[in-house]
């Protein structure tokens, strides 16, 4: 039952089973094939199975998967080559009926976490009752599903992670007493368990699991919005492989993605974060409290810049002549919809008038004693990862490292626009948030079919080249706003979609703080400019409802008259474990939720 939607008016289903198994890492190994307008390879995905999950969750106070009010809140190589096969002979000698998801009966993912708005439809989307077969007979194969949208998948295996050498300094499977089947769950079970402080091992681990030979083939079928996974004989999640390695490649038409020409008429392409996230970019899971980690090996022509969400400001590797490599990772647990690429003949733009490139190096500076040192003695009550709101030099570095990518055509606007406003609108954030998140930044002016100012992804902004036009407060507000995105809708952000309007609040009222911060305004002034700010947008505001349906002028009150409440509460609770507090979040946050509370 395949079913149909219009992405620019119905809201997508997430189909993914994630109350049931979740993915923890990602490692993508992708070539760009501009000729064709694919991108092609593999991707492997490490797991956790629910009941695990669930344990340390509950621990940690991070409840994913929460059955109260809480619910609807907040979350927080050489080349490789694709075998030449016929998809048909793992996905339709196997009916979609013949699947069953394991604990049928039971709130899945969707449920918790899904963002489907059309009332009429929410029978007919719900994960357990799109995949399972009532009507089947004897013991069930349990099922994976995957969000996955506009994507040929070729071949899915189940990876031989024992046969890895090494893997015992880090895991404590009993190879003596366990199964085949068994000892490779055991061994990644182990290998996402691993402490913050062995991030380096644990990433290496990953790499090398990644590239172990294949233990046996799939079955898999796919429709209009997933891609359902199943072993023969195994019946739980917990049995179900821990890894496994798709093979697939992306569709020109596909919506995650967008292949267009640059400025000069160069070819690029880059990520859409809409209308359907990265779904047809790789399978993943959708719901925003699905958090992972990820690694990335992208290889292109040695013409082509790539950019993409990552700690490490990549560099790249030759390859045969005329092809580069390029790696990324990210050791912080983030949505898949956050994840962007950006294939392109970027040029890197630098100030002409900087005095040195120390603004390309981290300043690790000393702390003075001071009320400051008392944000960071706490430890996070996050979920584990190497955070840098435990940093004391993080917390000094008011400043990160920033590159700026364009078109060289549009060399002279960057100069003109933006380049000189960067520094100060990174300093006026970190007055006003304190630590920055992420330990870096790119900056890319996309094509001049990006449908919107910007959008923000861990450690990459996109900004449209409108924002380079006219005076500097366009692209001061616009990058600002974009800036605030790395506390609000990144590190923290909305449980399930229906709630991401409060990251574009706060990144809204924030970034006319940020702006003033940066233009070091006096007060009496900043106030000005802010009321006068939030007095074009009541009037766009109003132009938006006379032509807006009604149904799309209420938010969705999924928990009654205390939902105010709880947002306030979960907001103040998320905060307080993610950032270790300041004065200056506090005093935004509370401006932001007095106004919610008196409409």
């Amino acid at each position: 039952m395949d079913i149909k939607l219009d992405p620019s008016r119905d809201d997508l289903p997430l189909m993914a089973n994630t109350s049931h198994m979740l993915v923890k890492h990602y490692i993508l190994d992708l070539d760009v094939d501009f000729g064709n307008q694919v991108i092609e390879g593999n991707i492997v995905l490490f797991f956790e199975d629910g009941n695990r999950f669930k344990k340390q969750s509950s621990s940690t106070q991070e409840t994913f998967q929460m059955e109260s009010e809480e619910a609807d809140i907040f979350r927080t190589a050489e080349p490789c080559h694709v075998p030449e096969m016929d998809s048909s002979t793992f996905s339709t000698k196997m009916g979609h009926r013949e699947f069953a998801v394991c604990g049928k009966g039971d709130q899945d993912a969707f449920d918790n976490d899904g963002n489907h708005d059309n009332q009429e439809h929410d029978s007919e989307i719900s994960s357990s009752k799109y995949c399972c077969d009532t009507g089947n007979h004897g013991k069930k194969d349990f099922l994976l599903v995957l969000d996955c949208c506009d994507l040929s998948v070729l071949k899915v295996e189940e990876v031989d992670v024992a046969a890895v050498p090494g893997l015992e300094k880090f895991t404590k499977a009993p190879k003596l007493l366990a199964t085949p089947e068994k000892l490779r769950c055991e061994i990644v079970r182990d290998l996402v368990a691993l402490p913050a402080d062995a991030w380096r091992e644990q990433l290496d681990c990953y790499t090398r699991c990644s590239q172990a030979p294949g233990c046996g083939e799939l079955l898999f079928d796919s429709d209009n919005w997933s891609l359902q996974i199943r072993k023969t004989g195994t019946s739980t999640p917990a049995d179900f492989p821990h890894a496994i390695r798709i093979w697939y490649k992306t569709k020109p038409e596909g919506q995650s993605v967008a292949w267009t020409t640059d400025q000069n008429g160069r070819p690029c392409v880059y990520t859409m974060g809409s209308p359907i996230n990265n779904r047809a970019l790789f399978p993943c899971q959708e719901p925003p409290v699905a958090m992972s980690t990820w690694q990335a090996t992208v290889r292109a022509a040695a013409s082509f810049v790539v950019l993409m969400s990552g700690e490490n400001s990549a560099k790249p590797t030759p390859l045969r002549e005329g092809y580069m490599s390029w790696h990324y990772y990210v050791t912080m647990p983030m949505p898949a919809s956050t994840f962007a690429i950006a294939v392109g003949c970027w040029t890197e733009m630098k100030p002409k008038a900087s005095p040195s490139d120390d603004l390309m190096t981290e300043h690790i500076l000393p702390l003075l004693p001071s009320e400051a040192d008392l944000r960071y003695d706490n430890t996070c009550s996050h979920m584990e990862y190497p955070c840098r709101f435990q940093s004391a030099s993080a917390a000094s570095q008011d400043i990160i490292p920033y590159r700026v990518f364009a078109p060289v055509c549009l060399e002279g606007a960057c100069q003109e626009a933006l380049l000189w406003l960067i520094p100060s609108c990174l300093s006026a954030a970190h007055s006003v948030l304190g630590t920055h998140p992420f330990s870096r930044l790119d900056i890319l002016i996309v094509p001049t079919n990006f449908p919107s100012l910007g959008m923000a992804s861990p450690h990459i902004i996109f900004l449209s080249q409108s924002t380079l036009t006219g005076r500097s407060h366009l692209c001061g507000t616009r990058l600002c706003h974009e800036i605030a995105h790395s506390w609000f809708g990144l590190v923290i952000g909305a449980r399930d979609w229906t709630e991401e309007w409060l990251s574009e609040g706060f990144a809204t009222h924030l970034e006319d703080i940020f702006w003033a911060e940066a233009q070091q305004l006096p007060p009496h002034e900043a106030l000005e400019q802010q009321e006068l700010r939030a007095c074009l947008r009541w009037h766009r505001l109003q132009d938006e409802l006379r032509n807006c349906p009604e149904g799309m002028q209420v938010l969705r009150n999924r928990r009654g008259k205390q939902s105010c409440q709880m947002v306030q509460q979960r907001i103040l609770d998320g905060c307080d474990s993610a950032w270790s507090w300041s004065f200056g979040v506090e005093k935004s946050i509370h401006n932001i939720l007095q106004n919610v509370s008196s409409s």
